[in-house]
């Protein structure tokens, strides 16, 4: 690779400011490792589980253990677990359906919600929430936490859910941790124990010993291809959490009549079992390499979210740059330093659902898998690049060195 010897210094410095961190990161990850085997182990997951099936799939115990298995692993009753769930938003779609009706409220309490799921819920003549008359009202976060005085001054007798976003999508801030969510849970169920409590879980899964479903959330919300997967699971989808929910939410996923009785995957579910076993690793190591990244920047004199020393909450990591010129600069560093399309440069363009123009860098095994190593930002000032994932720590390091060196040495 040619790296510079100041770069080389750059990235070892940092690497040994981060010992005791990597440490506390590794401790969590064999904790969940943990959880998971007992999860395998008392489901009694075997080959046959793997199998495919077609046709309508009734009896079909490998999606019905699949469901067991993270009912288990995320502390709920009852799960949804399906390779026919297409995205998070998908995901967050079905489970907002399944639990609204006309005439209820929904009430956002981290800000606003990302782009894609802004049309879900308020947009236009699309089949919206809204068009189905179900009303929707947000608050914003309090010096980065949940505002609980503004949350319970503004819930009414039409208020039927209340959704938290536990990650921070294109927002300049931390994401929240399960001990933010449990606060804010407990002092909701003081007065409103029938309002169910949705937190979009997406970048979450994994990052702490404990899960919002564990402290009282009532669903929780999130994509295969993030950090449940592992980096293996080629698609879908899940929603977890208490019964009630889940099944009004199968309802909506197939049809009321039957359910999670049906619904067949004719390719097999080895890489979805094989996904979530690996998934405490593959996180513990997306972790180790957000850290080094954002110790690198901010020791180059970047502000970076978390700052430097801070506990991640979840596996993105924030970089705000002077210049429209050093984000995308930093992009094309990840896509080049990619193992899938390096060749490629990426440029900003008109993505759906997006107001601004965005940048992506994903050379990844699984198209768009935020777990592997990306990259991606809407091109506006304040000028913040998002960084994602990461299969191995090694593997972030070294695109870290590719991004050091453009910055340091593109114009010699």
């Amino acid at each position: 690779m040619n790296l510079s010897e100041e770069t080389q210094k750059i990235i070892a410095t940092a690497q040994k400011k981060l010992t005791k961190a990597f440490e506390e990161v590794d401790e969590i990850a064999t904790y969940n490792q943990m959880k998971v085997l007992e999860a395998f182990q008392t489901n009694n997951v075997g080959q046959r589980h793997f199998s495919q099936t077609n046709g309508y799939g009734y009896d079909d115990i490998g999606r019905d253990t699949l469901c067991k298995l993270f009912a288990q692993i995320f502390g709920g009753e009852k799960a949804i677990v399906s390779p026919l769930i297409v995205s998070g938003t998908h995901a967050l779609t079905l489970a907002l359906y399944g639990v609204l009706r006309p005439g209820n409220e929904m009430l956002a309490i981290t800000g606003s919600p990302y782009d894609t799921l802004k049309e879900v819920i308020v947009g236009e003549g699309n089949g919206s929430l809204k068009d189905f008359g179900i009303k929707y009202s947000q608050i914003s976060l309090k010096d980065g936490k949940i505002d609980i005085q503004a949350v319970l001054n503004n819930i009414n007798e039409n208020t039927k859910l209340i959704f938290i976003g536990r990650s921070r999508g294109y927002e300049w801030r931390n994401a929240l941790s399960v001990n933010d969510i449990a606060y804010a849970v407990k002092e909701i169920k003081k007065s409103y124990n029938n309002i169910c409590i949705m937190v979009d879980n997406c970048y979450g899964e994994f990052i702490e010993k404990i899960e919002p479903t564990q402290v009282g959330a009532d669903i929780i919300v999130g994509s295969l291809i993030k950090n449940p997967g592992g980096g293996i699971a080629p698609t879908g989808g899940y929603i977890c959490g208490k019964s009630q929910y889940v099944d009004l939410i199968a309802g909506r996923f197939t049809s009321p009549s039957i359910g999670m009785e049906v619904g067949s995957y004719a390719y097999g579910y080895k890489d979805f079992y094989q996904g979530i076993f690996m998934a405490p690793h593959t996180v513990a190591q997306a972790i180790k390499g957000s850290m080094l990244v954002g110790q690198v920047y901010s020791d180059l004199g970047f502000e970076t979210m978390p700052l430097s020393g801070e506990t991640c909450g979840d596996i993105i990591r924030s970089i705000k740059f002077d210049t429209q010129e050093q984000l995308i600069d930093f992009c094309r560093a990840i896509q080049e330093a990619s193992p899938i399309d390096s060749n490629v440069v990426p440029y900003p363009w008109d993505m759906p659902g997006y107001e601004h123009q965005v940048i992506m860098a994903a050379g990844t095994f699984v198209a768009g898998a935020s777990i592997e190593l990306s990259a991606d930002s809407p091109i506006k000032a304040p000028y913040i690049a998002y960084l994602q994932g990461g299969l191995t720590y090694e593997h972030v390091k070294i695109a870290c060195m590719y991004c050091v060196e453009k910055l340091l040495f593109k114009n010699n």
